[in-house]
């Protein structure tokens, strides 16, 4: 049996095969590469909404039965990602109220200093700088770190640990070690929280849901939040940036504010789906999908990327158009475990691009494309440095 499709021709693309997939055999049984595991891989648009809709494809994959095959940990309270219904109904609607796009647009003064900021300590830089550690990930660092209320003097402390957990090649004890290290930090954080409750997102939810919920299903809420909500956003503003580079013409209408640009990000985030073939499902039931009858505890992974290239979705869906008309795109999800911080990435995303290209028009990338370390080896898509000049 093959292993899942890693080659790409084209690092702003997916894995060349998934194309082929699509069409010819949008559900086919392939291996992880790194345990062997079998599991199923679906590709095309359609097929990828109904299993991310439909809640008997499980979150609940780390059963007894599958989960040292993975190797992951047993499931948490509050750690709602790897939750279904009721309970991750029940963690979730604590949160969703947090995140509405009213309450992120309240914190946009806030946001656009940061990026304003970080742009001045950009343009002290020697040249050529880093454009990942001087802006993309700092940016999102301090945003997360203002939400949830975390000092960002620790962010060492969760931005080391996470980039192992996210890691492809890390040994299960390299993984387990790193998720002891994150939890033990967010432990003394939510300690202090339960104390003395701050003003940020984690001592709101104490004030409101305290009673309610453990510390530790609070210290798995935070630790998601944590580490979702800086790993995407800062390796989309990486490797945004650099397709945007490559497309100046792109550029420049982002940089001008221009009114046919509106939907660039969400164009971005479609063309680049950086989160692909992550979201495990597990058959939760004998269930059929495209004519493949599934067994209970079959395994099921979605390619985001291959989705959000599909003809059904836009005309010509291989090439970047951020005046193309907004379309359902799953760079985000789809169903009940949408990214529930979207509306804060969007606009994250949409400063840091608008601050970028217009602090520095003449933006270059410093070394030749093939010389830019891609983020091959880690669950999230990316660049892993940026080197720049202007």
């Amino acid at each position: 049996m093959k292993p899942l499709p890693t080659e790409r021709s084209c690092p702003f693309s997916p894995p060349d095969e998934t194309a082929r997939l699509r069409v010819e055999e949008p559900v086919v049984q392939r291996t992880v590469p790194q345990t062997g595991q079998a599991l199923w891989l679906v590709t095309r648009h359609d097929l990828v909404r109904q299993v991310l809709a439909d809640t008997r494809w499980s979150s609940e994959v780390d059963s007894d039965a599958n989960r040292n095959d993975f190797g992951d940990r047993p499931g948490q309270d509050g750690m709602f990602l790897l939750q279904d219904p009721p309970r991750h109904t029940h963690y979730r609607r604590m949160l969703t109220g947090k995140f509405t796009l009213a309450r992120m647009n309240a914190l946009r003064p806030l946001i656009e200093q940061i990026v304003a900021d970080q742009l001045d300590e950009l343009e002290k830089s020697p040249r050529p700088a880093d454009l990942v550690s001087r802006f993309a990930l700092p940016v999102p660092s301090l945003v997360i770190c203002e939400l949830l209320g975390v000092p960002y003097s620790e962010r060492d402390r969760f931005q080391e640990t996470s980039q192992v957990l996210l890691s492809l090649t890390a040994t299960l004890d390299e993984m387990q070690a790193a998720g002891e290290e994150v939890e033990g930090f967010v432990t003394e954080f939510v300690a202090r929280q339960r104390v003395e409750p701050g003003d940020a997102l984690i001592g709101d939810l104490i004030r409101t849901h305290g009673q309610d919920l453990r510390d530790d299903e609070i210290v798995q809420i935070a630790m998601l939040l944590l580490i979702a909500g800086h790993e995407t956003t800062s390796n989309m503003i990486g490797i945004g940036a650099l397709l945007l580079l490559r497309n100046p013409d792109q550029a420049a209408l982002i940089r001008d504010g221009a009114p046919e640009a509106k939907g660039a990000v969400d164009e971005l985030l479609r063309y680049l789906s950086i989160v692909d073939m992550f979201t495990l499902r597990r058959a939760s039931q004998e269930l059929t999908l495209n004519g493949q009858v599934f067994a209970p505890d079959e395994f099921v992974t979605t390619s985001l990327a291959a989705a959000n290239r599909d003809p059904a979705l836009c005309n010509d869906p291989d090439t970047l158009d951020i005046t193309r008309p907004k379309v359902p795109h799953v760079a985000f999800g789809f169903g009940p475990h949408q990214c529930l911080g979207q509306n804060l990435a969007r606009m994250e995303l949409e400063i840091a691009y608008t601050g970028l290209f217009r602090r520095f028009p003449d933006l270059a990338l410093a070394v030749p494309l093939e010389e830019v370390p891609f983020r091959t080896d880690m669950a999230i898509y990316g660049v892993h440095s940026l080197p720049v000049t202007w």
